[in-house]
Formats: structure tokens, C-alpha cells, sequence
């Protein structure tokens, strides 16, 4: 990540868990952690487990420079399983969706208190993917307290256009996840309703800058600009590293953000 001129990473499972060697190792190469991952189970009426995920995260992220948190509902998702198709994504009930957002009102409030911003993450196989569902959240949820992440690559791929998202909510995105996507493997994917991890190993995904791409990101980063956006840009891969180098596409992503934004 440092060798491509990245300056911060998402946190994950293969780094180190001792929190000392981490920041160590993170601090040599001038990086910090982006953001934690929340997973929460508001809808399947687990509020304790959310709320013991999100404080232990909160807790973490108060060691780096980040004040970002990101979350996302869990609850009945389907896109870990690997041969379940994403029509059988939750589809959440009134009582469902006031539980979501009562919870991440609660939330968001926390991580305002503590200085932090609770961004929510829309994600593919979950109750909240659509454009539809997206609208929902956003208008029952508080914007002092709960902000929207942009993932290019997740609303693509549910058929939502990006660079709506971008300039319905540009007052909300307070974080931005950039994936590119292959069309041939996207429509092959769904023409044979595959699964989403199975789509993601057969190579759904790359990064902003490969040819191979369909995303278009230079209306998105100037819609960005017109709103004066100062989060961060977190580039996701989600390839196998055996077929797609890590750092040749690293290189690629940068190479490109360097090239549309100057930075």
C-alpha cells in the first residue's frame, strides 16, 4: 500500500490483532487505519451484539487518526453464502426497518459524542441495497448522526446508478469506497444467478483505472468536488491476488485517482 502512495488501509482480519504491533507496523510505512468494519443484527432482534461490536470498534479506531466508522445490517444477509442466489436477500418489514433505524440513530449518536461519524455502507446480499432501500434509510435516519458511505462498486452492481447516489445525497456521503466492475462477468453472473461471493471469485471486481471497467468515475469525483468532499477515497480490489496482482492494480488505481482528482 505505501509503495503505491496509498496512506491508509481499511482494517482486516490478516493484520496483526495485537493492537501495539499494528500501529507499530502501520506507522513505519505512514499509514493509518481508514475505518473498522460494524456489522449489525438490529432487524433480527440482536441490539446487544450490535451495540458490543460497535463500542469495541469505536474503541479500537481511538487509537489512529480516522474518526470514520462503517456499518452495515446484517441481519438475514446472504452475501457470504456461497451458492445462495441474492434473490433471497432480506427483505425487511416495517417493524424490521424501525428497529434498523431507531438502532443506528442510537448508534450514530454515540459516535457523535465520542467524535466519530457512524457512515453506513449499502451492500449487496443485504436489506439494504436498492435505491429504494437506500431512500428509506436515509429518510428515517438522523443526518447529524448517521452519514452515507458511496460504494460504487456495490450499487452498480445492485443496478443503482453511482452518480445519482452521489448527487442525491452528496451532503451525507462522509465516506467513498471506489470499485471498478467487470460487465461481461456481471451479467454473466446474474444471467446465472450466481451467488455474490461466487461472483466476486469469478472476477466481478476491479480497481478504478482498468480498462476492463465500466464504471464511469470522473463525474462521480467532480460531484464530489462540487460538495466539497474531504473523506477519504479507500480503493477496493476484491480480486483473486493469484490473477490479478495486487501491486500492478494498486498502481493502476493510483496512477488514475493521481491522473482524474491531483491527488
Amino acid at each position: 500500500m505505501a509503495l503505491s502512495g496509498f496512506k491508509g488501509s481499511q482494517g482486516a482480519p490478516k493484520f496483526p490483532k495485537d493492537i501495539n504491533e499494528l500501529k507499530r507496523e502501520f506507522e513505519m510505512r505512514g499509514l493509518t487505519i481508514s475505518e473498522p468494519w460494524v456489522g449489525t443484527y438490529f432487524t433480527i432482534g440482536n441490539e446487544k451484539e450490535s451495540q458490543k461490536i460497535f463500542k469495541e470498534q469505536m474503541a479500537f479506531m481511538k487509537n489512529f487518526d480516522s474518526n470514520v466508522i462503517v456499518v452495515a445490517e446484517l441481519g438475514g444477509a446472504v452475501h457470504q453464502q456461497p451458492i445462495e442466489p441474492l434473490n433471497n436477500r432480506p427483505k425487511f418489514t416495517n417493524k424490521q426497518w424501525k428497529a434498523l433505524t431507531d438502532g443506528l440513530n442510537d448508534l450514530g449518536e454515540q459516535a457523535a459524542e465520542a467524535g466519530m461519524v457512524l457512515c453506513y455502507h449499502p451492500h449487496v446480499g443485504t436489506g439494504v441495497q436498492s435505491l429504494e432501500d437506500i431512500d428509506r434509510l436515509m429518510q428515517n435516519t438522523d443526518p447529524k448522526y448517521l452519514k452515507l458511505l458511496l460504494d460504487t462498486g456495490h450499487l452498480y452492481y445492485a443496478d443503482v446508478d453511482p452518480l445519482e447516489v452521489t448527487k442525491k445525497y452528496a451532503d451525507r456521503i462522509n465516506h467513498v469506497h471506489l470499485k471498478n466492475i467487470r460487465q461481461d462477468i456481471l451479467d454473466e453472473s446474474k444471467q446465472e444467478g450466481r451467488s455474490f461471493l461466487n461472483a466476486i471469485r469469478s472476477g466481478v471486481f476491479t480497481v478504478p483505472g482498468d480498462q476492463e471497467g465500466a464504471i464511469n468515475f470522473k463525474p462521480i469525483f467532480q460531484e464530489l468536488a462540487n460538495a466539497n468532499y474531504k473523506g477519504w477515497l479507500i480503493v477496493e480490489a476484491e480480486q483473486d491476488p493469484n490473477k490479478a496482482e495486487p501491486l500492478k492494480y494498486a498502481l493502476m488505481a493510483r496512477r488514475y485517482l493521481h491522473e482524474v482528482t491531483g491527488l
